[in-house]
Formats: structure tokens, sequence, C-alpha cells
């Protein structure tokens, strides 16, 4: 297991912009292309710019229920964060993006064939905690975002979601996390939702974001309908994919998806509808990086099966 110490960030973040805080980060070869201005953005195409995502696996981490053990994922989610911030101890590197005084909505998902596990939303919540943050500044929501009280006074957002395919977008992860921040979220429905990257301008959202968690434990890699859900097009991958940029976040997981189905089905299977939006999401939006070539993923734990 290798460990890249390159790249540390100083200060603290809590208060930088979007674009200053990527630029701080461990994944600091990101820069720009996560939060360019809205005039910079419409400037041109974006420089070649890298990014970096860790991917997490352990294959202790389900019981024989599926359900993940809490100590196993505890130390999944010290180790990813510690690598992408290129710290030896978890607590430094969340001291990088979350202040004492931030208040902070914790994004998950609620579909309930494969929600965000609540035992990843209590440890986040107890990692927050522990860099001094008040247990009254800090909600988990989904469909409630723009009712919770927390939320609407949030300074920072983690965003939290299992990886599925998705029968309007292609996939669901990071990105379309943030449609419930919209009041009306089938009008990003359209073109195969290719804007989503657009949400994350909404002012709910724009700047808070400081961490992207793709759960990858029992991903969905196959399913027909808005809500189909079959247990035996889902596989114990055992990961998670941690990331500042979500672009990269969900490119990865797409990777790792597709993998799997030409694995499964024993040739490329396309998905029914295009994931265009996570390209979109770059060469549009300026939001971070999509293209595998420009991003670097660093794999700690078991490597059998990593399919990438």
């Amino acid at each position: 297991m290798s460990r890249d110490r390159a790249g540390k960030a100083s200060g603290n973040p809590g208060g930088l912009t979007r674009r200053e805080f990527l630029r701080g980060t461990a994944c600091a070869a990101l820069a720009g292309a996560a939060g360019l201005p809205s005039s910079q953005r419409e400037a041109g195409a974006a420089p070649a710019l890298r990014s970096k995502v860790v991917l997490v696996r352990d294959r202790n981490i389900l019981d024989k229920s599926r359900r993940p053990d809490p100590g196993v994922l505890s130390r999944m989610v010290d180790d990813g964060i510690s690598a992408l911030f290129g710290e030896g101890d978890p607590s430094p590197a969340w001291r990088r993006i979350i202040s004492a005084g931030d208040v902070v909505g914790i994004k998950s998902n609620s579909w309930r064939f494969l929600p965000t596990p609540v035992e990843l939303e209590e440890i986040l919540r107890q990692r927050l905690q522990g860099v001094g943050v008040a247990g009254e500044n800090i909600s988990v929501d989904d469909r409630g975002v723009l009712h919770n009280p927390v939320f609407r006074r949030s300074t920072a957002l983690l965003n939290v979601r299992p990886m599925r395919t998705h029968y309007w977008s292609g996939v669901g992860s990071c990105l379309k996390n943030y449609i419930m921040f919209h009041p009306n979220p089938p009008a990003w429905h359209r073109d195969a939702c290719a804007d989503l990257a657009g949400l994350w301008d909404l002012p709910e959202v724009k700047g808070k974001t400081r961490l992207n968690i793709l759960v990858m434990l029992t991903p969905l890699f196959h399913g027909k309908g808005p809500h189909h859900y079959q247990a035996s097009y889902t596989w114990d991958y055992r990961g998670l994919i941690i990331g500042a940029d979500p672009v990269a976040v969900d490119a990865t997981g797409l990777r790792i998806l597709e993998a799997r189905r030409r694995e499964f089905f024993g040739a490329d299977q396309p998905l029914a509808v295009s994931p265009k939006h996570i390209r979109v999401a770059e060469e549009k939006y300026r939001l971070g990086v999509a293209d595998p070539a420009r991003i670097e993923v660093e794999k700690i734990g078991w490597q059998e099966g990593a399919l990438i």
C-alpha cells in the first residue's frame, strides 16, 4: 500500500472559496477546474488539469447480511481521507476541510433499495464532532434538505451516497445527489440529466462541498425502469471512492461499473441511458475532471477484483 505524501496544503480552508479550497487540498492538481467563476467558465476550455481520488477497499467490510462492519468502515474512512490529504492521521486531514465553527450538512441518499449506510452517516458525524463541530450544527438529510434548519444555515457539505444505475441519468452518483437542493427535481431530468452539474451553482450548494464519498460496497450495475432493483445485479465490491472533486469521483465509479458490466455480460454493454452528465460537468460547467487519463486513483487496501 503506497500513499502520495506530496503536495500538502497549508492554512484553514474553511473560509476559502471553492476554487481556493481545491487548490489547497492534497488533490491540488485539480486547481481551478472545480469552481471557476461563471465568467471564466464561459471564457473557453479549461486547462489540462488533474485530480486525485482514493479508492479504499476491505474484504472484511460486509457481514453475512451484507451490512457494513462499523469498525472496518471507520478504518476505511480514516485511511481514505488520510491518503487523500497526504496525512498520516485522519484528524489533521479533517481539519484541512472543516473548522469547529462550521455548520455541516451531510447529504445522504435514502433510496430504499440502496441507501447511504447509517453506519457511515454516524462515522461522519463522529469525525465532525472530533474536530470540534457542535452536535447541533450537524445534520444528515436527503429529501428534506431545503427545509432542514441546519442545511439552511450550512457553511459546509459532505456529499455521500451509493453508486447505482439510474433510469434517467444512466448512473446515480455524487453529482446527482444534489438534485434535492432544487424545489423541482424533475426539471433536471431533461436530456438524460445532462446538466446536473448546474445544481452545484445553486446558492444552497455553491462553494460548500468539502468532501465526496461514493459508496461502492454493493453497487447496482444493471437495472430497468425508474425504481428497478434486483440483488443479482449488485456485487460485493466492498469499496469507497473519496475525493474533493465530484466529477473525478463519479468518473472513477463509472469506470468500475462499466468494467463490472463487461465482466458480467461478457462484452461491452452500454447503459440504457448515457451518463453523459459526468462529461458535461467538465466540458460545460468546469466543475472537475472527467477524463480518466487526468485522474490519479490511489488504491488502498484489498486489491482483488478492483476492476481499475
